[in-house]
């Protein structure tokens, strides 16, 4: 072999092994990519129905007086229980009024008389319930318009349902209360009414529903703003994977199912069922046996930047000046 020949070989056969070599020591590329592992468990889930609604009264009663007047004197305050019967305030008409205002300045003996002879008119309370307004105050001039009392049998939590999940919610059905003015506190409730009648909200069509509190707390004020949860399908023992786990493709479900002896996962397709968006209901596809990987993003730092690129750290170098 000539020295020509020699050149022609060697030198691919250099190049083929200084290749090698690099790749084995260059570092590389982190992918920012993690695998978990983790094993389906069986467990309870149960789907939630989110949405809003309002603190409202059962029945908002307005007590009006019969005829015009003046009120004398209101014998309630809000937060207070009446009783069917109940005075509730005095009121004159607006004769007697007249008349007792004339009276007066005849003499305090006139006015006793006539305050006894014309007697006033009592506003009464024609349910048991709650005071939940009482701002009208003694001397007051009044129309048969104008309610002087507001009366509420009981408070409710009246939602707004989406028709698409209005079919899933029953009379009787339980759910959970949380008030925006006390997030840390949950109150059970049960549905008491679905309205027929629907309401366009937002180009939305929407169902009112009604719950009780099963328990009526203190707090509890006409107006406030809630968050309700239905529960609606729930499921015991079932087999469960985090949401993170199942992925989508096209129409199917699958998982990365990890193999012994392989550093390649499998693609299985699974049947799920329902969710509380935390974890699905696993049907078919893989059992409490199997090890299935989740990839999830790794945190990555950013990069130091060089001197004076920090907007918070004072830039050294400036133009046309230098330190000494």
């Amino acid at each position: 072999m000539n020295k020509k020949t020699k050149f022609y070989f060697i030198v691919p056969v250099i190049l083929i092994i200084a290749i090698f070599l690099i790749m084995k020591i260059w570092p590389k590329a982190d992918s920012g990519e993690v695998l978990k592992e983790v094993n389906p468990v069986i467990g309870s889930i149960q789907t939630i129905i989110s949405t809003t609604g309002t603190i409202l009264p059962k029945n908002r009663l307005e007590i009006k007086p019969p005829v015009n007047g003046r009120v004398e004197s209101v014998l309630v305050k809000e937060g207070q229980k009446v009783k069917a019967g109940d005075t509730l305030a005095w009121m004159s008409s607006t004769e007697r009024a007249a008349l007792l205002d004339a009276a007066q300045g005849q003499g305090p003996e006139q006015l006793k008389y006539w305050q006894a002879a014309y007697k006033p008119i009592a506003l009464l309370s024609p349910i048991d319930g709650e005071v939940i307004v009482a701002t009208t105050q003694p001397g007051q001039t009044i129309t048969t318009s104008d309610a002087v009392v507001v009366l509420s049998d009981r408070l409710i939590i009246r939602a707004q349902v989406d028709e698409t999940d209005i079919g899933r919610i029953k009379l009787k059905q339980g759910a959970f209360i949380t008030l925006d003015a006390y997030l840390d506190t949950k109150i059970g409730a049960v549905v008491d009414h679905i309205y027929y009648e629907s309401e366009t909200v937002n180009n939305v069509t929407i169902y009112k529903v009604d719950l009780i509190p099963e328990n009526m707390p203190e707090f509890f004020r006409s107006g406030m703003n809630a968050t309700i949860d239905f529960k609606a399908e729930a499921r015991e023992k079932a087999l469960l994977l985090p949401v993170e786990a199942v992925r989508k493709e096209k129409e199917d479900s699958y998982v990365l199912l990890k193999q012994e002896g392989s550093n390649n996962p499998a693609k299985r397709i699974v049947t799920v069922g329902i969710t509380d968006d935390e974890n699905y209901e696993i049907l078919s596809g893989v059992t409490p046996a199997d090890t299935i990987l989740i990839t999830t993003k790794k945190y990555v730092f950013p990069a130091a930047t060089s001197s004076g690129s920090n907007p918070f750290l004072p830039n050294m170098k400036r133009s046309g000046t230098s330190r000494k």
